[in-house]
């Protein structure tokens, strides 16, 4: 097909394929070209625009229906969290009952009535404010992933745990208090990346003792962070990720990591490949490890 100008109005924009045919700014036969993304029932963007999940909920935004609002994972992307939910994933809505709303496709609709205390706008959207975002994520995915969101949540401060406490106790006896009441307590907004909370979340788990994220230890004039560490029997882990690829950053790393092991910790290194494809043998090192230190299941 033939590519054409993208109208002024229409350039870098997300708009309902409608009003562009009504106003006489594109033809079917335009609208369904190269220049155009489209996004759901009516809605289409400028094929420019990066695909994110806020691409998706930029467009729903154009058709929610009155007292409705992105939540869940939806929510916590649109607060930051860039790995809570991907352009390839639904928009999570809270929609009251009744209203109408054509794109069951592209989004998961939770039918209910959110309190005023409960909403806000944020950067132009309609959300759930954090802490029921976090109620919500508990109870719609399976624990790790709400977990992993509620630790970026919390370590971007838009959430405290003492909210969160004070959410399950205030909610305790409701459906899915068991769930929230579990995720919260999990949490912890010191963890530094989705995938050291996935490893904290796999130890603990499997009955191995909670450990320190970025737990401080004073060591050859410095203080260190080792990822997870459990000071009381001086066994640390560092976990491993793909940015480690750097030479700089490797050399650093070990040179740091070495005064802790002169220190006399046991230091464990995880990388990102084991985390996916050898958790049992990292789990029986940390055990290992772990109990050559007095610690006892």
């Amino acid at each position: 097909m033939r590519r054409i100008d993208r109208p002024r109005q229409l350039a870098w924009q997300v708009f309902r394929g409608s009003d562009a045919l009504r106003d006489g700014l594109l033809t079917f036969e335009q609208l369904r070209g190269e220049n155009w993304k489209s996004l759901g029932y009516d809605l289409f963007a400028d094929s420019r625009l990066e695909h994110d999940h806020e691409l998706r909920c930029r467009a729903l935004a154009l058709v929610l229906p009155e007292r409705a609002y992105f939540a869940g994972p939806s929510a916590a992307y649109l607060f930051g969290v860039a790995h809570a939910a991907s352009f390839a994933d639904r928009a999570h809505l809270v929609v009251p009952a009744g209203a109408r709303l054509n794109q069951r496709q592209h989004a998961a609709v939770h039918r209910m009535l959110l309190a005023d205390d409960e909403v806000e706008t944020h950067r132009g959207f309609p959300v759930t404010r954090p802490s029921r975002t976090c109620w919500d994520l508990a109870l719609w995915l399976d624990l790790v992933p709400a977990v992993m969101i509620i630790d970026a949540l919390l370590r971007a401060k838009l959430v405290t745990a003492e909210e969160l406490g004070e959410l399950a106790r205030a909610r305790f006896g409701r459906h899915g208090s068991a769930r929230a009441a579990k995720a919260f307590g999990l949490a912890d907004g010191r963890a530094e990346s989705p995938q050291e909370t996935r490893l904290r979340l796999g130890l603990v788990r499997n009955g191995l003792p909670r450990p320190e994220p970025q737990f401080p230890v004073p060591v050859g004039g410095r203080v260190l962070h080792p990822d997870l560490a459990w000071p009381e029997y001086k066994v640390a882990i560092e976990y491993d990720g793909e940015w480690h690829d750097s030479p700089d950053q490797f050399h650093l790393d070990r040179k740091r990591l070495n005064l802790l092991v002169a220190d006399g910790w046991i230091v464990l290194h995880v990388t990102s490949r084991r985390l996916r494809t050898d958790f049992p043998g990292v789990l029986r090192e940390v055990k290992t490890a772990l109990t050559s230190r007095g610690w006892r299941p």
